[in-house]
């Protein structure tokens, strides 16, 4: 009679075991990926003598960039490449960063946690960042031999303007900020975006390998230099190029609108919290925010300046956005750090 009961009691007990292994097999992988690899340089960028062009093959990349020396980016930045890491399961995600040299030894020690944990998924890709390489046959490569990063006043960040015009002209993809958070696939292969209703934004953008507005964008980057006037090389640039190709567009409610034969993309797509009212991310989450008519958020780092962090257990807005779309990100970053806060 026992053996009547226990029999379908302990087939029970292994289909279940069964079930919750297949579930949790990718996510333990990737854990296991992540705790019990070394990395050196070479382990991420596969092999010292390749470059970018031997590693990025297609032109569906999804790109991202650290342009400071900084070999720990900030948990927004992990965030932003697992985000479209998960998001885009069938498109590569680059990772430059001009901290990372070929000679480097990467290890699992208690300062670099980012870099093992992005390079554990297999779409990742983590390059070195030479900003010669990539400006290299572009209008870019003049201005870049002459200018003088030691007098510039915003160089980090005209550095930054000039690469993501430059590695999607040469590759074409979508280029995105560390602070933006992919939420869906975009669905437009060619596509600006609205930062507000009259302006664009160089935070995120998409065109196809040697779309001709690129090219035309990068000569008037040379052409206007003016590198002591914020934003003068990427939202303005990318803003009197739309208006002296189409004028600004008209979006109305979630409607886009179009430039030619690419997109503009409404404000919702990716900024439906604006710049001014940046810090909701950090206020406490409204589940009546689900941000239907969004591909991503833009969480205005800049804005920021590291004065709000992503705390555990807070219950923001920016907390749960990461639980649900960087869940390794929240694990092994976030919950370690914020035990110092709490």
């Amino acid at each position: 009679m026992k053996s009547m009961i226990l029999c379908p009691l302990l087939f029970f007990f292994i289909f279940a075991c069964s079930a919750v292994y297949w579930m949790k097999t990718d996510s333990l992988w990737t854990l296991h990926r992540f705790l019990n690899r070394q990395f050196t340089a070479e382990d991420i960028i596969t092999s010292v003598q390749f470059t970018a062009e031997d590693i990025i093959k297609s032109s569906t990349g999804i790109f991202f960039a650290e342009t400071t020396e900084k070999l720990e980016p900030s948990p927004f930045a992990v965030c932003a490449v697992e985000s479209a890491a998960q998001t885009y399961p069938n498109r590569s995600v680059y990772f430059f960063m001009k901290g990372l040299t070929k000679d480097m030894n990467i290890t699992e020690s208690s300062f670099y946690k980012a870099i093992p944990l992005l390079s554990s998924f297999a779409n990742v890709h983590i390059l070195p960042l030479y900003f010669e390489d990539v400006f290299k046959d572009t209008p870019l490569n003049p201005w870049y031999q002459k200018v003088n990063p030691a007098r510039e006043q915003y160089w980090t960040h005209v550095s930054a303007d000039g690469f993501r015009l430059a590695v999607v002209w040469k590759y074409g993809g979508i280029y995105m900020d560390t602070d933006m958070i992919s939420l869906r696939p975009v669905s437009e292969v060619d596509f600006l975006a609205l930062e507000t209703t009259k302006s664009c934004s160089n935070a995120v953008f998409g065109f196809q390998r040697h779309y001709q507005f690129l090219w035309d964008c990068m000569e008037d980057f040379v052409k206007n230099y003016k590198g002591w006037i914020w934003g003068q090389q990427g939202p303005r640039l990318l803003t009197r190029m739309v208006e002296r190709q189409c004028g600004m567009p008209v979006v109305k409610g979630t409607e886009d609108a179009t430039c030619g034969n690419f997109s503009i993309l409404n404000p919702q797509r990716f900024s439906p919290i604006p710049y001014p009212a940046w810090e909701r991310y950090f206020q406490v989450w409204n589940p009546s925010d689900t941000f239907n008519s969004s591909y991503a958020l833009h969480l205005w780092n800049f804005m920021n300046k590291g004065k709000k962090k992503v705390i555990a257990g807070s219950n923001t807005l920016a907390e749960n956005l990461f639980i649900k779309y960087c869940p390794y990100t929240y694990d092994f970053i976030v919950k370690p750090t914020s035990k110092k806060y709490t």
